[in-house]
């Protein structure tokens, strides 16, 4: 049995890496990060060209229709380059909304602009810190009008629409909502990683239309979510194995008692941790992209165990990278602070890893009852 990625897609692969290592260096995140324009358009529009937006949208409504194995390579490359776009929050949220839930007028309004790049979509889910229930939500969508408030919005200063999730008659719902549109103000909210945009949005009467079925909104988030979780590992995988190049390079390189500090036990020691752990998340997320391609049920437990074990290797990644690179680790000329920042928002932005951990505890558990 082959587990591994085929030719094709090594290669799209390699072409995604070699884009982004011209267009997008490490000196490009930084510049953002200083420049405080939270993302680089120019960056987002030609990553459009290349048909990464629509990578795993039909062809019938504009995409490239190259699938879901696809895209997570393209995913992992993102991760490599920390690269400042809103990737994430458009593509694995509000496209696969979208896919999962919306009629064909919806699909063909959205999916076209979504795919070249023209709309950037979100998902606008959390009220309060903490994961929201079913029972907290207090947004509410009545008569095709939205009502609420909702705070770090990723990608929310930026996007043209927003999948809200709301209260309604029938329980939870999902609506679409065009945040230029009246009823709605946004402020852009601070994140510890500023490359990744993030806002508080206030609708008041805002005009909406229901995506998917009234009432079925929790249902169709938790699906949503999975299928955003196996994606998003995907990007922290690429993080962690660019923070783990990147750190052994650097102690190869470093010199104390006349030799390399990587031929120190202690270094080899904490390396060698580093390298399992990363294999361990490169595990979980194929068993993930491979639940993903072929919609099987597995993915309900390999999606929070992908989330979960890329969580945990992008964050030991980015602290040994700041550890290990000893007292210049911690200052803002070296690159170590944007991988420890897009780390860190990353661990948080579907939900904390206690979140995905008593979620896959429950799956099993619920798995092993049936």
């Amino acid at each position: 049995m082959n587990l591994d990625f085929s030719e094709d897609q090594k290669l799209l692969q390699k072409t995604a890496r070699d884009f982004l290592a011209e267009r997008a260096p490490l000196q490009v995140t930084r510049a953002v990060l200083e420049s405080g324009k939270h993302w680089n358009p120019e960056l987002w529009k030609a990553a459009a060209e290349m048909g990464w937006q629509g990578a795993a949208i039909p062809e019938e409504y504009g995409g490239a229709g190259f699938g879901y194995l696809e895209l997570v390579l393209i995913a992992q490359e993102i991760g490599r380059a920390l690269a400042p776009i809103p990737f994430g929050p458009s593509v694995y949220l509000a496209t696969e909304a979208i896919l999962l839930a919306g009629k064909d007028q919806q699909r063909k309004k959205w999916l076209p602009a979504l795919a070249n790049g023209t709309a950037i979509g979100t998902l606008a889910l959390a009220e309060a810190p903490g994961f929201p229930s079913q029972t907290s939500l207090k947004t509410a969508f009545t008569g095709g009008k939205l009502s609420g408030k909702k705070i770090a919005v990723p990608g929310g200063n930026v996007a043209s629409f927003a999948v809200v999730a709301a209260r309604s008659g029938a329980g939870i719902s999902l609506a679409i909502v065009d945040l230029s549109g009246p009823g709605v103000t946004r402020t852009a909210t601070e994140s510890i990683d500023p490359t990744r945009a993030s806002a508080e949005i206030n609708f008041k009467d805002a005009p909406a239309e229901l995506l998917g079925d009234d009432g079925r909104g929790w249902e169709l988030l938790e699906r949503v979510l999975d299928r955003a979780a196996v994606l998003s590992a995907f990007e922290q995988l690429g993080g962690a194995e660019r923070a783990f190049e990147l750190t052994r390079d650097f102690t190869m390189g470093r010199y104390a008692f006349g030799r390399p500090i990587a031929s120190f036990q202690a270094l080899k020691h904490r390396m060698a941790d580093l390298y399992v752990a990363i294999e361990l998340a490169k595990s979980n997320c194929y068993w993930g992209a491979w639940a993903l391609s072929e919609d099987n049920a597995e993915l309900a437990i390999a999606a929070p165990a992908a989330r979960v074990s890329a969580t945990e290797a992008f964050d030991l990644a980015a602290v040994e990278m700041v550890q290990m690179h000893g007292g210049v680790g911690f200052t803002w000329e070296y690159d170590c602070h944007l991988f420890y920042r897009r780390a860190k928002h990353q661990a948080v932005a579907l939900g904390s890893p206690a979140h995905w951990r008593e979620k896959l505890v429950q799956r099993l558990i619920a798995k092993q009852a049936a």
